[in-house]
Order: structure tokens, then sequence, then C-alpha cells
């Protein structure tokens, strides 16, 4: 299976699980099967931005979470912070 993740303004909306068939898998490995899903998903008219997320935590850090936080610069999924982190 794979796991896609929505992402706005640098915060999971949603994620959603594709079939193996979709993105090639086990054949092909991400980074390959990323654009496999984005096409699949954007032929359903899902809009916005999904990036593929690892169940397993193999690539971008951690499992994305609705509410977590996707830092474009590390390329990772975070949790989402709290006001009891920062003080």
């Amino acid at each position: 299976m794979a796991h896609f993740a929505q992402v706005s303004n640098g915060i999971v909306q949603n994620v959603i699980v594709l079939g193996n068939d979709v993105c090639g898998e086990p054949d092909v490995q991400y980074p390959e099967t990323e654009p496999r899903g984005q096409a699949f998903i954007a032929s359903l008219g899902l809009t916005g931005t999904w990036l593929q997320t690892s169940y397993n935590n193999n690539f971008r850090g951690q499992y994305a979470g609705i509410g977590y936080l996707y830092d474009a610069t590390l390329d990772i999924f975070k949790p989402p912070t709290t006001e009891d982190d920062n003080g």
C-alpha cells in the first residue's frame, strides 16, 4: 500500500491509501512511486499537493497524520507542536 498526505500551507489535511497496483509496487519503489500516485490522485479529481508518506517511517522522517507539519526544507513530516512544547 502507498500512503499520500494532502498538504496545504505546510499542514497535513488528509491522508489516503492507494493500492500497490496504482504506484507499481513492489516492482517500483519510492521516490518513483510518488509521481505515479500523484497522477492517479489527480485523475480522481482530488486537487492540492499530495506527497507520499511512509507508514514504516522509511522516508520523510515519519508517517504523516492529519494536523502534522511538513517541513519542505528538510522534506520531512513532523508532529504538530503544542504550547506545552514551548515552555
